[in-house]
């Protein structure tokens, strides 16, 4: 939904498909994706992707980076270690975990922690659709956080139920981001694309 607004204004738009097995993994992908791109490069990052932008965003190529509802780890910190000042959420609570070690939502905890915003149908969609992430993924240190050097924008989703709004509003606030506040879930990009188009549009036009 978010990547029709962003072609409508001339930009290039490539969703990376993360395997969502390691941060090196992940990080490979970006890696692949920025390589291809022309011109400079606005990374966006959801949930678990922000730490994956963090590790790969130092780069010259890489213009400025947005994190939507993202984790945006420090040095040497994982995801789980900026968590941990912060009571569980509903969502993180209703998480599973297979014999693999990958995480997992039910269609119904979906349905009322990850996209509470969504119809039903979208919902059932989600959650056949899910991409299992490795539960190691989280406790994985970066070794560099791009945020440090980079111009950096933040979406809160204030009714998210995944990670804390609180969190949220900590994370930007710790980075130094400019922060934009959306009133959806987990996933503001499909319960308000073009809120965060907007933002992505700005960081592609900043200087």
């Amino acid at each position: 939904r978010v990547i029709p607004l962003l072609q409508a204004q001339g930009l290039e738009a490539v969703a990376v498909q993360n395997p969502l097995t390691s941060l090196e993994e992940d990080a490979a992908h970006v890696q692949r994706a920025i390589d291809r791109a022309k011109g400079r490069v606005v990374l966006v990052g959801h949930s678990w992707g922000g730490a994956v932008i963090t590790q790969v965003g130092g780069q010259d190529r890489v213009k400025a980076l947005v994190y939507v509802a993202a984790f945006a780890p420090g040095p040497g910190q994982s995801p789980n270690d900026t968590l941990k000042p912060f009571p569980p959420s509903p969502g993180l609570s209703a998480v599973s975990v297979d014999r693999a070690g990958y995480l997992h939502l039910s269609a119904e905890a979906l349905a009322t922690t990850f996209a509470q915003d969504l119809p039903q149908a979208e919902t059932a969609l989600l959650a056949a659709t899910q991409g299992p992430c490795k539960a190691t993924c989280f406790a994985t240190r970066v070794t560099a956080a791009a945020w440090q050097a980079k111009p950096s924008w933040y979406i809160v989703a204030t009714r998210d139920r995944m990670l804390p709004p609180a969190f949220l509003r900590d994370t930007a606030r710790r980075i130094g981001a400019r922060t934009v506040e959306v009133d959806t879930s987990h996933f503001p990009h499909a319960a308000n694309p073009q809120a965060v188009a907007a933002v992505i549009i700005e960081a592609a036009q900043g200087e």
